[in-house]
């Protein structure tokens, strides 16, 4: 005797699935993943024919083409699209239900994929590959490298965490990984008895080419009336420290990556001369994970990764900085920081962070 409708949905729905061979949703994970017959296939041990005959039982199944050729390339269609995470999340969770042992970062062998952008692997990635390797041996470390992070990191490059600039807008919450500032960065034939200021006025600048460079510090040049002049506009911040090396140029940038290059590069370091809103780097989990233990210990190597940066609140030593020019009244106080860029304990952010 059913209990009501909730039931009778359910038994329906179980009735459903034991019409389908569910033993198709592991290689099209697999298909969904490489966007290929023959690396899907060598995934999980199949023949490409059988590969080839599970695609086409599965667009059957689900009246849908999943991957299509465009021109040179498979892509997903929507539907696949929107399929690739709960698909992922629920064979996930299959497995921790077939195999009950708990975590164990000492024989896990699964693929910890963290997104970043390049700067950000040059200050934290050695220090978190590092890490991985001495307590999970058998797993391995993929970094994603990119500038923006749309919520396909999560779904179709599979990303465990993303670590991106407080900046970064983003419904999904998100917690404080460590801390960094702006800072001036010149190469090292900048004239010696120039400050700040001078550098930013005089020399020719290197800016980001991804976003209007008016929402950087810049924005607080121009409310400052400071004048200066773009010379170079490059898709990667990394590069920004190795072209103003070798140009002459100058550039505002992370202080954690001007410290990290400035011996290898020669570059000269200045404080910013303005006040501006306190910089960081922020984590964002996948929404789709649900595997708690594993989180959480991952959550614990990149918070024991940022401790090892150190706390960063001063200049290089033999590089000190110039007295930083006064904020006109234009610049909000409330605006000046000088909090330590010390890593710290993982927090969720406040309103408007």
């Amino acid at each position: 005797m059913s209990d009501g409708p909730a039931e009778s949905a359910t038994d329906a729905e179980l009735a459903r699935l034991a019409s389908v061979n569910l033993n198709l949703l592991v290689p099209l994970l697999a298909l969904l993943e490489e966007r290929s017959v023959t690396r899907a296939a060598a995934k999980v041990g199949l023949s490409q024919p059988a590969m080839s005959h599970a695609l086409r039982r599965m667009r059957r199944l689900l009246g849908d083409r999943l991957i299509v050729r465009q021109n040179n390339t498979m892509v997903l269609t929507p539907r696949a699209t929107e399929l690739l995470a709960p698909l992922r999340q629920t064979l996930h969770q299959t497995a921790r239900i077939v195999d009950s042992r708990p975590f164990d970062p000492a024989a896990d062998r699964r693929v910890v994929t963290v997104a970043m952008t390049s700067s950000t692997v040059l200050v934290i990635g050695n220090a978190i590959a590092r890490l991985l390797a001495d307590r999970a041996p058998h797993a391995v470390l993929r970094l994603r490298t990119m500038t923006m992070f749309p919520e396909t990191v999560f779904t179709e490059n599979g990303a465990d965490v993303v670590l991106h600039s407080n900046a970064f807008a983003t419904t999904l919450p998100r917690e404080r990984l460590y801390d960094d500032r702006w800072v001036v960065i010149a190469g090292p034939d900048a004239p010696e008895d120039a400050n700040a200021t001078e550098l930013l006025t005089t020399l020719p600048h290197v800016v980001f080419d991804g976003v209007p460079h008016r929402l950087l510090p810049y924005a607080v040049l121009d409310e400052q009336k400071i004048p200066y002049r773009v010379r170079h506009l490059v898709p990667d911040n990394l590069l920004i420290p190795q072209l103003v090396a070798g140009s002459g140029g100058v550039a505002v940038h992370r202080f954690r990556v001007a410290t990290a290059l400035r011996e290898s590069l020669g570059l000269r370091i200045e404080e910013f001369p303005f006040p501006l809103h306190g910089l960081g780097i922020n984590l964002t989990w996948n929404p789709w994970l649900y595997d708690d233990d594993f989180r959480t210990w991952l959550r614990e190597i990149l918070v024991e990764a940022a401790a090892t940066l150190g706390p960063g609140t001063a200049l290089p030593m033999d590089s000190p900085a110039r007295e930083p020019a006064k904020p006109s009244a234009g610049v909000p106080r409330e605006r000046v920081t000088h909090e330590g860029t010390s890593a710290v304990p993982l927090q969720k952010p406040s309103e408007g962070s």
